[in-house]
């Protein structure tokens, strides 16, 4: 007997004919991959290497010092120049601020005044280049030219040093290298204390949160930390946990005085930004140094935020950079970060050209925002049978007569179809975005089938088909793709696929462990909301559809017994223009929570026995909506 919501098996022949056919919509009905070249190129400089020439051009031709810079440390505005500066290794930090007058230390900002550029000979001739990852190098006395050890964009700027910089860089130096010898003195007293067996199953727990989190790029002086594509050194896509070349299992079970100061350091750095709020937080240091004064920055910043929200004592500073007082400061963010939820809207800030996320505490929901949801809410009450001003009363209205969910509605076989659709449409005209989608599960009797068997393994064996996305363009987004209609239907598929992919990476983070759930890719579920800049860089996907600006808004869904974080979610994508604000993600965020009701709601449905499927959102059905006419083969 075929189980509720289970589709009939299809024959392996019919499988194999079906996976060689292109669901691209401009090619329906034709061989996958018979092309003779790809239909959309990205040229060579599309994306970050393209932004990597140009931040240098301008650097070239800025003139003086000072600005080739400051535009290198931002790479011309598109990152906040703390990131970079937070990124240099110690020799470079020192001759930054010896030579611009720069850094990231608060005592660094005190009124500091550079070196003057010698009026005769140089007492040495430095350089300052721009690596192909996007950092900022300078060439100091003793080190060779930066042509022979890294990668660079394109040649360096010159730069003389004299000897009154030279004065001060030696100074500055001394100083910090016995800092941070006694830093490493202090990781390695901790790393001992705690023992050998303790030291083992903090390297699993690492090992765990670089495989399970998205891609970043950390480093201790020049030496890289990374699970980023074929670059890795820690576990990820290409290391998997315990493989000899991931610098954590590398050192699992070896005596601590045969580590290596960096290892050291990395070590007890992730562990202190694990313990502060999870695996996530290691994405707030993408792409600067791991040490423990860096570290205990990214916390005092944090703890700032957390103390600027009013009714609770303060967290008290960690008085110093040693690695107990980081722990216990690491300890209480993490306590008061579980507190804040529900209480205010926390979000990260995304700044996609070198990956880097900072976490927010969004202010209150003011008018901008008010406006945004009044016009979805008034789009919806037009287009279907809810009632509200606001989203929170129309997912209580909902609440009170969900049946309808269940029911054909306007152009869709469900009402939870036609929900989806409008809140996506609704709010591509109420955000003003080129692009807004939502995501989720085709088959909800599928999955509560499944639920009750405990049946985890054939879960996570599900693959993307059985997950959708609804991606709906803004009239007139044509103009980003040439005003190709099939370019633009090409681009809403591309896009639901990879978010179906997305749902499919995210839902066994949310199943109990066991061996064929923990042999899966994914990533642990998201649960905060996010709000992205300059995302058109890294990510091919996001480089061919112009994905510049956005803001993601996960949420949960409640299935029987089981919360599922990351169950579906409402995408805004901006490709020009001005990037989106606070007040945009936190009227989004309701947005996408009515849709996490309405599936709760849907889910209770089909657990007393009503059948709700998703049978929409395919390539068929974007081409329909972004060309307004039925898809026909167009077999080549």
């Amino acid at each position: 007997m075929t189980a509720p919501g289970e589709r009939k098996a299809p024959t392996r022949r019919s499988q194999n004919a079906e996976k060689r056919m292109s669901r691209r919509p401009s090619r329906l009905g034709g061989l996958a991959g018979a092309a003779p070249e790809p239909d959309y190129k990205v040229g060579p400089d599309a994306g970050f290497t393209g932004l990597l020439r140009g931040v240098w051009q301008r650097a070239v031709a800025a003139g003086d010092l000072a600005a080739a810079v400051d535009i290198l440390l931002t790479l011309d505005g598109h990152v906040p120049p703390d990131v970079q500066l937070r990124a240099l290794d110690l020799e470079a930090e020192v001759a930054l601020r010896v030579l611009a007058g720069v850094g990231w230390r608060e005592d660094d900002r005190t009124g500091g005044v550079p070196a003057a550029a010698p009026e005769g000979p140089a007492a040495f001739l430095g350089e300052i280049g721009l690596s192909t990852s996007g950092r900022v190098l300078v060439r100091v006395p003793s080190q060779r030219p930066l042509a022979a050890v890294e990668e660079l964009v394109d040649g360096v700027i010159r730069v003389p040093w004299s000897a009154e910089a030279l004065r001060g860089y030696t100074a500055r130096k001394a100083a910090a290298d016995l800092r941070h010898a006694a830093s490493l003195d202090d990781c390695r007293r901790w790393l001992d204390a705690a023992g050998q067996a303790e030291r083992d199953e903090l390297l699993g727990l690492l090992e765990q949160a670089a495989l399970r989190t998205a891609p970043f790029v950390l480093y201790h002086q020049r030496n890289q930390y990374t699970n980023f594509r074929d670059r890795n050194t820690l576990t990820g896509k290409t290391l998997w946990p315990g493989h000899p070349d991931s610098a954590l299992s590398a050192v699992r079970g070896i005596p601590l005085d045969l580590w290596s100061d960096d290892d050291v350091m990395m070590v007890v750095s992730l562990a202190l930004l694990v313990r502060s709020a999870g695996f996530a937080r290691i994405e707030e240091a993408n792409g600067t140094q791991l040490t423990v004064g860096h570290v205990a920055h990214l916390l005092e910043l944090t703890r700032r935020r957390y103390n600027g929200v009013p009714g609770r004592a303060h967290i008290p500073a960690a008085g110093s950079e040693r690695v107990e007082a980081v722990h216990t400061l690491a300890g209480a963010l993490r306590a008061r970060r579980l507190e804040l939820t529900g209480e205010v809207q926390l979000y990260r800030e995304i700044h996609g050209v070198l990956m880097h996320k900072i976490e927010r505490v969004a202010g209150p929901f003011a008018e901008a925002g008010i406006g945004r949801e009044a016009a979805l809410c008034a789009h919806l009450r037009e287009r279907l049978p809810v009632n509200g001003n606001t989203l929170a009363e129309l997912g209580a209205g909902l609440a009170g007569s969900p049946q309808w969910l269940a029911r054909p509605t306007g152009a869709f076989g469900t009402g939870l179809e036609a929900l989806v659709y409008e809140t996506v449409s609704g709010a591509n005209l109420a955000f003003g975005a080129d692009f807004t989608m939502s995501r989720g599960m085709r088959s909800l009797p599928r999955l509560i089938d499944a639920l009750r068997g405990r049946h985890w393994p054939r879960i996570a064996d599900w693959d993307i088909t059985n997950y959708f996305c609804c991606v709906v363009p803004a009239t007139g987004a044509t103009r980003l793709f040439g005003d190709s209609v099939a370019h633009l239907a090409d681009t809403a598929w591309a896009i639901s696929s990879r978010m179906q992919y997305n749902s499919w990476h995210f839902i066994a983070g949310n199943l109990p462990n066991g061996p064929e759930v923990e042999a899966r890719d994914y990533f642990v579920p998201p649960t905060l909301p996010d709000i992205a800049f300059h995302s058109d860089q890294h990510h091919h996907g996001h480089v061919a559809a112009k994905v510049r600006f956005s803001i993601r808004t996960p949420q949960a869904v409640r299935v029987l017994d089981r919360t599922f974080n990351g169950f579906i979610d409402l995408r805004l994508l901006r490709c020009d223009g001005d990037p989106f604000d606070e007040q945009d993600l936190l009227a989004a965020h309701r947005a996408s929570a009515l849709l996490a009701r309405a599936t709760t709601l849907a889910a209770e449905l089909v657990a007393a026995g009503t059948g709700i499927e998703v049978t929409a959102f395919d390539s068929q059905w974007h081409w329909s909506q972004v060309a307004g006419s039925p898809l026909r083969s167009v077999a080549r």
